[in-house]
């Protein structure tokens, strides 16, 4: 069911050509900013970008790419990475090389994606700048990896350790581990995580190569999206502007400003970015029950994203039945773990997160309230705001039943405010927010040229940006 155009939605398309760049480009910033530090700025900006998602959504206007906009974000990447304070482990050396290429690979990026009037030169351009992201990318993850081989965070040890201990048929959760700067008993993420990240340690010695590689995956998917979207339509400038949008959005995901971190921390939400991209490639291309196996191995890597499942129970195109398959599959995946030792499973992946303590720099409206105000929220606040979002969007779904890339929204709403509202979430789990809001635009397919191509289907607003 679409509504037709309402106040909303006609002043959400007035405001959107500079309130999307300008809104990722605070976004991301931020996220740069925060690691290791809390602000109360930060907060600010993260609370305002999900109020502006939810207007965004419940408006319900349909936002495309167009030169400009990207160009402002990648440009404004390039000098985040100068000017905004940017945490890490790298030697000197390696750090001046993964900073050069962080500002000169997007400002080249946004060259190529400028270039071009007509639609093959347009796809020339645009195929050049998406080589060069994805060289960058990987140039900039090999510095990482090699100019701080032993990161000093927790998640890098446990990860290495679990890919040890899994090689050698041990059981993770009831291992401890030698030398960690934090956790030293608990693999506090289910088990599918190392399972998918081990062959990074086991054939090239560290797992940041594997999520590297998860990475250009879930960039594979991302085209394949695009692809998918052009087939949809007749005219030749849209088939055309597929491949720019897919360009476009590639740079986006791996240039986006605190990449660097990401990196060399070791976080794993690539990990599941690329599971819910191929999910919706499948689910895309008709095979929705294919699509279960990818959402599965998400499900079974960190525990968070079974808050999605109700949105998909409540999609028509995934529904009831492969949702509540999906769930059946994670039990099935994750059963070898519990089963070896049900004491050590739920103590690493559920009681030691439940009562943990907050962490000091975790910019949240948890935090804020705690550090700037003394007050410790009960879960009856933001128990309250996380449930009762994702039931307003399952709601929502159920009622609208959107097309694809409003649905990869209303699952990024739903993770950031409870991202927002939780003690403990940091640059990686607001990314795998940014991410797939970003992917949802590869959805949406403009003319190659100044402006954008609205979709004579769509009865709502459209806006390109």
């Amino acid at each position: 069911m679409r509504d037709a155009p309402g106040p909303l939605a006609r002043s959400a398309a007035s405001v959107a050509p500079v309130a999307f760049p300008l809104g990722w480009l605070v976004y991301f910033t931020a996220l740069q900013w925060s690691v290791v530090r809390y602000r109360i700025p930060i907060v600010a900006a993260l609370t305002a970008a999900t109020i502006a998602l939810a207007l965004w959504q419940w408006a319900g206007s349909s936002v495309r790419l167009r030169r400009p906009g990207v160009v402002v974000m990648l440009t404004g990447s390039a000098l985040a990475t100068l000017a905004v304070p940017l945490f890490n482990y790298l030697a000197p050396t390696g750090l001046a090389v993964a900073t050069t290429l962080l500002v000169v690979v997007p400002l080249g990026c946004a060259v190529l994606l400028w270039a071009g009037r007509r639609s093959s030169r347009a796809s020339r351009a645009a195929l050049a700048a998406a080589v060069v992201a994805v060289v960058g990318y990987a140039a900039c993850a090999a510095t990482a990896i090699i100019s701080s081989p032993r990161p000093r965070i927790d998640v890098w040890v446990t990860l290495q350790q679990a890919a040890d201990g899994l090689g050698r048929g041990e059981n993770f959760y009831a291992m401890n581990w030698s030398g960690s700067p934090g956790i030293q008993d608990a693999f506090t993420y289910l088990p599918w995580t190392a399972v998918l990240l081990a062959p990074g340690r086991w054939l090239f010695g560290d797992v940041r190569w594997a999520l590297a590689f998860w990475t250009l995956v879930a960039i594979a998917g991302v085209w394949l999206l695009a692809r998918g979207a052009a087939r949809r339509h007749t005219g030749a400038a849209v088939r055309g502007g597929w491949v720019w949008t897919a360009a476009a959005v590639t740079a986006l995901l791996v240039l986006a400003p605190g990449t660097l971190t990401q990196l060399d921390q070791a976080w794993t939400e690539p990990l599941l970015f690329a599971g819910l991209v191929w999910w919706a490639v499948l689910v895309q291309r008709d095979h929705a029950w294919w699509a279960v196996l990818p959402l599965a191995l998400a499900c079974a890597s960190k525990q968070h994203l079974a808050l999605l499942l109700p949105v998909l129970l409540l999609w028509r195109p995934f529904g009831w039945r492969r949702a509540l398959t999906t769930g059946a599959l994670t039990v099935v995946l994750i059963a070898p773990w519990f089963l070896a030792s049900p004491p050590d499973f739920v103590h690493d992946t559920i009681s030691l997160l439940v009562g943990f303590h907050p962490i000091k720099f975790a910019n949240t409206l948890y935090l804020l309230a705690l550090n700037t105000f003394g007050v410790t929220l009960p879960f009856a606040v933001t128990g309250v705001a996380a449930l009762g979002t994702l039931a307003a969007v399952c709601w929502t779904v159920w009622r609208r039943q959107p097309d694809l890339g409003a649905v990869l929204r209303w699952l990024a709403l739903v993770l950031l405010v409870a991202n927002l509202v939780n003690k403990q979430a940091f640059y990686n789990q607001f990314w795998l927010v940014g991410a797939l809001v970003v992917a949802s635009l590869a959805v949406a397919l403009p003319v190659p040229g100044r402006g954008g191509a609205p979709d004579p289907e769509d009865e709502r607003t459209t806006v390109t940006v």
